[in-house]
């Protein structure tokens, strides 16, 4: 009688918080997730604990730590775990993470996997949230940053017809700046300072539209700017499911209808996660899974 496949632990890094949970291998299904908060300054030695914390609440503490699936920004060396990243976290840049991480919670390293966190999600909902069963699929994470990833037949691109360059679409050229520039947390913000006078988190002023028009416009020039940009790459990529989903999501109902009506021909593809911030670390575990079932079965490789 075999015994079932220990668990893996999966996380999530964003712009200010940690995220972990346990992915069972065998029923591909996400335990209940643990969040730490996690600013993007904060230093190495902080970053570590705040992992090495994260492993202490989340692992039971009569398992084996067999396996970590990392989802994380970009830009980052997915292959060799080494951060690139200048705008946040800059104190990890050039750190190799795998390593690292591999002495401080005793998992072998071979078994310490990354890929970027917009990849992750679209994996997540292409499995089993918004864009299940979607040929071509776009995804966007909406949140301190704009990430994105384009799927083709359940596979991760990063290049192709219509796939810009990585996937990646938050240093495009668009109108004075780049996409990141009018479609970020930011973005809804400095539109808001500039109605009103008034700098607020984004939270709040999602809480604000009810009563207070200035937010209410905020949230619609920022659904017109994510439409023209949503519109801009459909034409090239042609997906078939666009999901949108990150922290800015939560508050769709507040910028959708604006974003719907710049898209055209592709308005009734556009849709909202379904599994929010659960999308990247389900992603990130089938994606562990299938690397290595991929090392184990060459003959019968299935890549994300």
């Amino acid at each position: 009688m075999h015994s079932p496949p220990a668990p893996i632990l999966v996380f999530d890094i964003g712009g200010s918080h940690m995220a972990a949970g346990i992915f069972d291998l065998q029923s591909n299904t996400l335990g209940e997730i643990r969040n730490l908060r996690l600013l993007p300054g904060a230093e190495s030695e902080l970053f570590f604990a705040t992992f090495e914390s994260l492993v202490s609440i989340t692992l039971p503490a009569s398992s084996t730590l067999v396996g970590i699936a990392i989802a994380i920004p970009s830009p980052f060396d997915y292959e060799h775990g080494v951060s690139l990243m200048r705008h946040k976290f800059q104190s990890l840049y050039g750190f190799d993470l795998r390593r690292e991480l591999s002495r401080r919670v005793g998992c072998s390293p071979d078994q310490i996997y990354f890929l970027n966190d917009a990849a992750a999600s679209l994996i997540g909902e292409i499995r089993q949230g918004a864009a299940r069963g979607a040929q071509r699929a776009t995804g966007i994470t909406l949140g301190t940053g704009v990430g994105s990833a384009f799927a083709v037949d359940g596979k991760i691109v990063l290049e192709g017809p219509g796939v810009p360059g990585g996937g990646e679409i938050w240093n495009l050229a668009y109108r004075s700046g780049t996409v990141e520039d009018y479609i970020s947390t930011l973005a809804i913000q400095r539109t808001f300072e500039k109605i009103t006078g008034i700098f607020l988190q984004v939270c709040q002023i999602a809480s604000s539209t009810s009563h207070r028009q200035e937010a209410q416009q905020a949230f619609e020039q920022f659904g017109r700017e994510l439409g023209n940009v949503l519109r801009q790459i459909s034409v090239a990529f042609a997906p078939d499911r666009i999901v949108v989903g990150g922290g800015i999501a939560r508050a769709a109902d507040r910028f959708l209808v604006a974003a719907k009506a710049q898209l055209g021909d592709f308005q009734d593809r556009l849709f909202v996660s379904e599994l929010f911030e659960r999308a990247p670390l389900i992603g990130a575990g089938i994606s562990w899974l299938n690397r290595n079932a991929a090392a184990n079965m060459p003959t019968k490789r299935e890549e994300l």
